[in-house]
């Protein structure tokens, strides 16, 4: 595969180093008292007694938080973790050491899973979040079918960390800390070894999907965990971008506690449990997950009806190493419709375009408001990063992206050819 422009890459290849034990207390130090400020309960009822490493730990994600919950939950076991390549930006030199395996995310990575068996074989647990995104609105993601693949292949005992209330402490859509307690979490046995090497990979994805079920904002209300923040609703309108009284798009503002339409002027107000509530008229949806479901819906209509499409000149940050980022001189054009994911640019002086089919995208990773700069597409090949700046268009919403790029493969992905993970031609 052809490399966009001429930068030092990554060396995703490189064996993974056994935990440093003289790190392990730094992580611990950083770790606990985030625990223990949520006043957090892990239940291990369904965890057996005597399991110890190497074992493969499953975890769902919804904020940064997780980290550290999984890091006391495997007190005082060490780990090996799957990270991101943004993860590493500037601190690559520690992060290797205390166990860290890069990704690239929602592509093929032959090299993770690689370094994952060497882990294992080293006697350490080895750390997956396979949502390989923060959620958007607290509920499941979708799931890599290869991930049935890695659970029959790694022939270690399987252990799922399911955590509730982060996405009601830090949502996606506006990073901080509410102060929602107390929080909790399960960690429990899913696959011996032996049921994993018995049992199908199609038997095994069907019971992962089934574990992988959580909602966060239906947790809240159950528990009845209050955010009394002022400000709760800030940013909502990044993952709800539609009304749903008007069915106008990308016209949602929030400020404070509501929530507002700028094309009909209706307004919603999120309660301190999370539940939204309409000032005036009628109340659509009072659990923010069905609006969210809602809108996949509505986009799924589209997708079936051929009318799905986004185009547009896109600022190109790229990610080749732990460096930090390179901005290219020039915008790339951005387009998604049917046939997946294209994007042409000029990097060095040198053309180039990359192409994302719709039957190997199965999902994509998105940010709100990226570092300030705006919000964001990211898309992976097997030696880039590329996160992707709409510019010079309002009437967008990345959320509706995220979602057309699972629907789309969810309806086309069995049809059209498989090109190939990333598949980068020069012109």
């Amino acid at each position: 595969m052809a490399l966009i422009g001429d930068y030092p890459r990554f060396d995703m290849g490189r064996k993974p180093a056994r935990p440093l034990r003289i790190l392990a207390p730094i992580i611990w130090a950083f770790s606990f008292p985030k625990f223990w400020r949520h006043r957090y309960k892990v239940d291990k009822t369904s965890f057996p007694k005597g399991l110890k490493p190497p074992y493969l730990l499953l975890c769902n994600h919804n904020s940064f938080m997780e980290f550290m919950i999984m890091s006391c939950a495997t007190f005082p076991h060490q780990a090996n973790y799957v990270v991101a390549i943004d993860g590493y930006i500037g601190i690559e030199w520690i992060l290797r050491p205390v166990g860290g395996i890069c990704a690239r995310k929602f592509i093929l990575n032959t090299s993770t899973v690689k370094n994952m068996l060497r882990g294992r074989d080293n006697g350490v647990i080895q750390v997956l979040f396979p949502e390989a995104r923060y959620s958007l609105c607290g509920t499941s993601a979708l799931l890599p079918e290869s991930l049935g693949k890695m659970v029959h292949k790694m022939k270690i005992p399987v252990v799922m960390l399911l955590m509730h209330g982060h996405h009601i402490n830090s949502p996606f859509w506006h990073v901080g800390n509410r102060g929602a307690k107390p929080l909790s979490a399960e960690m429990k046995l899913l696959f011996t070894p032996e049921e994993a090497a018995r049992l199908s990979i199609d038997e095994i994805n069907a019971r992962l999907k089934k574990a992988f079920v959580y909602d966060d904002f239906a947790w809240q209300k159950e528990h009845g965990i209050r955010v009394t923040r002022k400000n709760r609703a800030e940013g909502l309108h990044k993952v709800l971008y539609q009304c749903p009284a008007c069915h106008t798009e990308y016209q949602m503002s929030a400020q404070g506690p509501l929530l507002h339409c700028e094309s009909c002027g209706k307004t919603w107000e999120m309660t301190e449990l999370g539940e939204l509530r309409a000032q005036s008229g009628e109340t659509e949806f009072t659990h923010i997950p069905d609006w969210y479901e809602w809108q996949r819906a509505n986009v799924r209509r589209e997708v079936e009806e051929g009318r799905y499409a986004f185009e547009a000149e896109v600022r190109v940050e790229s990610l080749p190493n732990s460096k930090g980022f390179v901005v290219f001189d020039e915008p790339g054009h951005l387009t998604h419709n049917e046939k997946g994911f294209a994007l042409e640019g000029i990097c060095q002086g040198e053309p180039f375009s990359v192409t994302w089919p719709v039957h190997q995208i199965y999902s994509c990773h998105v940010e709100y408001d990226y570092m300030k700069r705006g919000d964001c597409i990211d898309l992976n090949t097997g030696n880039d990063t590329l996160y992707l700046f709409p510019q010079g268009i309002t009437d967008f919403s990345i959320t509706k992206i995220a979602l057309a790029t699972e629907e789309l493969h969810r309806h086309y992905g069995g049809m059209l050819a498989y090109w190939g993970p990333g598949s980068n031609k020069r012109q």
